[in-house]
């Protein structure tokens, strides 16, 4: 099994149109980006494949944001990472093999896409810019589908975003209301014939782009 994508090679930069967050152009930091979706093809599946399960994860996400943005300071590299969910797409139908760039989120949506483009009969779940805007009084909200990269632009740390499609031997997971990702990884138990995974960089921090 596997996937790929024509909008950036594994272990490579992603390109900034596809991420939530880019480089400004007076300097700044961080400003919004384009925050497409990339393309993505997948194939070989394995016999008996149902439907399919898509994730993008970051697994370099800081655990504790003391330092995350704040001018004058720096995240470490090696302070404890965890997952950042970026995508969590369930049910998407076996005779469906590839995403085109943007056809499922385009721009930056504050308090989040309530309604984001998918295959017919897919459904999209939470991604963790719910949690990260919750104290946001002008972004908060459920971040569904899509949202692409936008690390702490002062973190040392390369960001490794995992695009991960995964082959069920299900037509549907059968799950109802908010789905997020700890839910679909105890759904998928016992279901899952196999996955494979691309893995794209961002950074917003300046040294580590150069």
């Amino acid at each position: 099994m596997y996937i790929r994508s024509k909008s950036f090679h594994d272990m490579q930069p992603i390109p900034a149109e596809f991420a939530f967050g880019k480089p400004g152009p007076n300097g700044e930091p961080c400003v919004f980006s384009d925050n497409r979706n990339p393309h993505l093809i997948w194939g070989d599946v394995p016999e008996g494949t149902r439907s399919f399960v898509l994730t993008c994860i970051d697994v370099d996400a800081p655990t504790v944001g003391d330092d995350v943005n704040q001018p004058g300071r720096r995240v470490r590299a090696d302070l404890p990472r965890g997952e950042f969910v970026h995508w969590l797409m369930i049910d998407i139908p076996a005779e469906f093999r590839e995403l085109g760039e943007g056809a499922c989120a385009e721009g930056v949506v504050a308090r989040g896409k309530q309604s984001p483009h998918g295959p017919p009969g897919s459904r999209q779940g939470v991604n963790d810019y719910t949690g990260w805007f919750a104290g946001d009084a002008d972004m908060k909200g459920e971040y569904l589908g899509y949202d692409g990269p936008c690390p702490p632009w002062n973190d040392d740390r390369l960001h490794h975003y995992h695009f991960r499609v995964h082959a069920l031997d299900c037509a549907s997971l059968g799950m109802e209301g908010r789905i997020d990702i700890t839910a679909v990884r105890k759904a998928m138990q016992g279901h899952e014939l196999g996955s494979a995974e691309v893995v794209g960089t961002y950074t917003l921090n300046a040294a580590l782009r150069r």
